[in-house]
């Protein structure tokens, strides 16, 4: 078969990596992907959101199956452009695409069908004075959201009204998400810890691939700016079974049995970002398709086929796949460039990629080649994985082969996987 990848970060090269295994996985193209991607599959240069370019290049090559890894052509609506071809296409709808668009649609789906989650209030441009007047009626912290995609950063926690007041005025007269921060979302600040669930759905049934904790800042103790992610790993001894027993009774059930009577039944990856609270898991976000850097741990833990998974979900036959994981842990540290998530320099000349083992693994995140060597073309630019079977092994593994990789500017959290040794 020929598959066609969507995008260019550790995601769509932890895709890649795992369905190559696949002995009827003859060709394997990425879009555009990066230089790291390039060793196992043959990348085009497309950009994610030529939707009419990539369903013509689908289309012209005899594509048997298309993985969708970023959000923005899911969005865009990818694929009803794909299913009208009759292309198969691992991914949600437009409609369904929503939950991840649309922080105002997941909230009011989310009230609408009773699923436990954050209250919150919604407010557009024309209502600043309106929001400012919300924060003062209520306690911090508070958090708010764009409504629209802003690349994973949308979020603010503001401590006090006076940071909340501020970040009112970066999103709405600032504009510094553009059109994403017309509308906002904000919500009561939730106490607990984060923890990531994925479904992988077909559009009435599903299966759960391991729990992961992704680490959004860009500092150690969760210090610092909300970046894309500094790594992740699974499983995360925060869901424990009885908690996710409740995330699936809670949450994704009635999720996807209210999208499917509201017209959109629910496709590909649902990622249901939770905070376990003492009343128990609520919903923080859902995101349409795997998480990056949690798909990296994810996919490695699969211990059943990989293709064959993602091939049944686009084709309504996931009842009969038989998933099967590991029973181990997997640590991802992202290695990013200096300055990242604000402004950082690229084309600095990668080293030590041959010294991680065989037994670690290296995603590529921003990289490219330049005459013959890998170079920075990202903020995110690694991620280093390994795994073990106590997370404490795994911890200490990943990070020795974090160590002997070089780039001038290299930044790497050193706690990345340390929350679960308290489970």
């Amino acid at each position: 078969m020929n598959v066609l990848i969507v995008g260019s970060g550790g995601r769509e090269h932890a895709i890649a990596w795992s369905i190559k295994q696949n002995p009827k996985v003859e060709k394997i193209f990425c879009a555009p992907g990066n230089a790291g991607i390039g060793g196992i599959a043959e990348c085009v240069p497309f950009k994610v959101d030529d939707i009419d370019g990539l369903v013509q290049f689908a289309y012209t090559n005899k594509i048997d199956l298309t993985i969708v890894g970023s959000e923005t052509p899911l969005v865009n609506g990818i694929v009803d452009v794909f299913e009208k071809r009759r292309l198969k296409i691992f991914g949600p709808s437009k409609s369904a695409a929503q939950v991840e668009g649309s922080k105002m649609f997941l909230k009011h789906f989310l009230q609408r069908h009773n699923i436990p989650t954050a209250k919150y209030r919604t407010f557009n441009q024309s209502e600043f004075e309106k929001a400012k007047k919300y924060l003062v009626e209520t306690e911090p912290p508070y958090v708010i959201k764009t409504d629209g995609l802003a690349a994973g950063k949308g979020v603010a926690i503001c401590q006090t009204s006076a940071e909340a007041f501020n970040t009112l005025h970066e999103y709405f007269e600032e504009k510094v998400f553009g059109d994403a921060g017309n509308n906002i979302v904000i919500e009561e600040f939730m106490e607990g810890e984060e923890a990531s669930v994925f479904a992988m759905c077909d559009g009435a049934d599903y299966v759960l691939l391991s729990p992961a904790q992704d680490h959004k800042r860009i500092g150690d103790g969760d210090t610092g700016k909300n970046t894309g992610g500094m790594g992740a790993y699974a499983p995360a001894p925060v869901i424990t079974n009885e908690i996710m027993d409740q995330v699936e009774n809670e949450i994704i059930r009635p999720t996807l049995k209210g999208m499917k009577a509201e017209g959109y039944p629910y496709k590909g990856c649902l990622y249901v970002g939770l905070m376990v609270t003492k009343d128990g898991p609520k919903v923080v976000e859902f995101n349409c398709r795997l998480g990056d850097p949690e798909t990296q741990v994810i996919l490695p833990l699969i211990d059943s086929d990989p293709f064959d998974l993602f091939y049944a979900c686009a084709s309504g036959s996931i009842a009969s796949y038989r998933l099967k994981l590991k029973k181990v842990s997997a640590v991802c540290v992202v290695v990013a460039s200096k300055g990242y998530p604000d402004r950082y320099e690229t084309g600095k000349e990668i080293k030590g990629l041959d010294s991680v083992k065989n037994d670690s693994m290296i995603f590529h995140a921003g990289t490219k080649k330049e005459n013959g060597k890998f170079v920075t073309s990202g903020g995110r630019v690694l991620g280093i994985i390994a795994m073990e079977a106590s997370l404490q092994n795994t911890i200490e593994k990943t990070y020795a082969a974090v160590k002997g990789i070089s780039f001038d500017g290299a930044y790497y959290r050193t706690d990345i996987g340390m929350k679960g040794l308290t489970k």
